[in-house]
C-alpha cells in the first residue's frame, strides 16, 4: 500500500517541478509563446514559484508584452523586494511603457527612477541597472530630474566595473550631449580596451549620425580585420551606398556580402541588391541599377523604399 501511494504521488512531484531546459530550449528558439504556455499552466499549481514568474515575465518581454511583463516583475518585487534583478526587470518594464505611450511616461517616471535606484543600492555590481539609470538620466527633461552630470557618475560606476562599459557609457553620454570629440574619444577607448564587434558598431553608428562616412567605413574595416565576420562587407556598403563615397569599394564589399551569404549574416540579401542598386544609381548607370532593384523587389516584395528608388531610377 505505502509503495502504491508513492507511484501516485510521484506524477503530481513531477508536474510540480519546473522543467528549466524546455523553458531554455523553447527561449532559443525564440519560441516565447510556447514557453508562456507552460509556465502559465506551472503557475496554476504553484503561484509564487519566483523562477517560473520570472521566466513568464521574460517571456512576455521579448513578446513586447510590456504590461503583462510589467504585471509580473511587480509581483516578483512584492514577492522578493530585495532582489535586485526583480526592480530592475521592473522598472525596464515601465520604461518601455513609457515609451510608446508619452501619457503614461509622466506618471512612471518616479517609478522607474525608484526601481532602478533601487536595483543599484541592493546591488553594487549591477551593469545592466547603471546602464539603465545612465541612458534615463540623459533621456529625462531636466524638468522630471534628467542630468547628464548624474548620467556621468553612473558612467564613473560603471568604468569601476567594467572598464568597457564605463567607456561606452561615457561615449553616449557625451555624444547625446553634443560633445562629439569626448564621445570619439570614449568610444575608441572602449575598442582599445575590449575590441568587441559591440564597440565597434558604436563608433561606426556615432560617425554616420555625425556625417562623417569615411571614418565610419575606415572603423568598419578595422573591424573586419578583428572580427573577419561578412555583415561587415554588408555594413561597408550600405555605408558607401548611402552617402556616396568610395563606390567601387562599397560594390566589391556588398559582392562578396552575396556571394558568401548565410541566414547567420542577418540582413536579406535583398537589401544588399538594394544598396547595390543604390551604387549604381550614383554613377548613373540605368541597367544595371534597374537589375538589382529587380532583384531586391523580387525577394522582398512589400518593402517601400524598394519601389520608389525603382521610380527614381526609371528617371535616370
Amino acid at each position: 500500500m505505502k509503495n502504491l501511494l508513492l507511484l501516485l504521488l510521484c506524477p503530481l512531484t513531477m508536474f510540480s517541478q519546473l522543467n528549466i531546459e524546455s523553458i531554455d530550449a523553447f527561449f532559443n528558439k525564440k519560441q516565447y509563446n510556447k514557453a508562456e504556455i507552460i509556465l502559465k499552466n506551472h503557475l496554476k499549481q504553484d503561484r509564487e514559484n519566483q523562477e517560473a514568474l520570472e521566466f513568464l515575465g521574460d517571456a512576455y518581454a521579448y513578446q513586447e508584452q510590456w504590461e503583462n511583463a510589467k504585471t509580473i516583475y511587480e509581483k516578483l518585487v512584492r514577492l522578493n523586494s530585495t532582489n535586485a534583478n526583480y526592480h530592475y526587470k521592473y522598472g525596464g518594464s515601465l520604461g518601455m511603457i513609457a515609451l510608446q505611450n508619452k501619457f503614461k511616461a509622466i506618471a512612471y517616471v518616479g517609478d522607474i527612477k525608484e526601481a532602478f535606484l533601487t536595483a543599484a543600492k541592493l546591488d553594487e555590481n549591477h551593469i545592466n541597472t547603471r546602464w539603465a539609470l545612465v541612458e534615463l538620466y540623459m533621456q529625462l527633461p531636466a524638468i522630471f530630474g534628467g542630468s547628464s552630470s548624474k548620467a556621468l557618475a553612473y558612467a564613473n560606476e560603471l568604468e569601476a566595473l567594467s572598464k568597457v562599459d564605463g567607456y561606452l557609457a561615457k561615449g553616449y553620454v557625451y555624444e547625446y550631449d553634443d560633445k562629439p570629440e569626448l564621445a570619439e574619444t570614449f568610444y575608441k577607448k572602449a575598442i582599445t580596451e575590449g575590441g568587441s564587434l559591440v564597440c565597434f558598431e558604436k563608433l561606426t553608428t556615432f560617425y554616420e549620425k555625425s556625417n562623417k562616412p569615411e571614418k565610419a567605413i575606415k572603423n568598419l574595416e578595422k573591424a573586419h580585420q578583428k572580427h573577419p565576420r561578412n555583415a561587415l562587407h554588408y555594413q561597408i556598403g550600405k555605408v558607401s551606398a548611402q552617402y556616396n563615397i568610395a563606390l567601387q569599394k562599397g560594390e566589391h564589399c556588398l559582392k562578396v556580402y552575396l556571394k558568401n551569404y548565410s541566414a547567420e549574416d542577418g540582413v536579406p540579401k535583398a537589401w544588399a541588391n538594394y544598396r547595390l542598386a543604390q551604387i549604381h544609381y550614383h554613377k548613373q548607370n540605368k541597367e544595371q541599377a534597374l537589375k538589382y532593384i529587380e532583384l531586391a523587389i523580387a525577394e522582398l516584395p512589400k518593402i517601400d523604399v524598394f519601389k520608389i528608388h525603382k521610380q527614381n531610377i526609371l528617371k535616370l
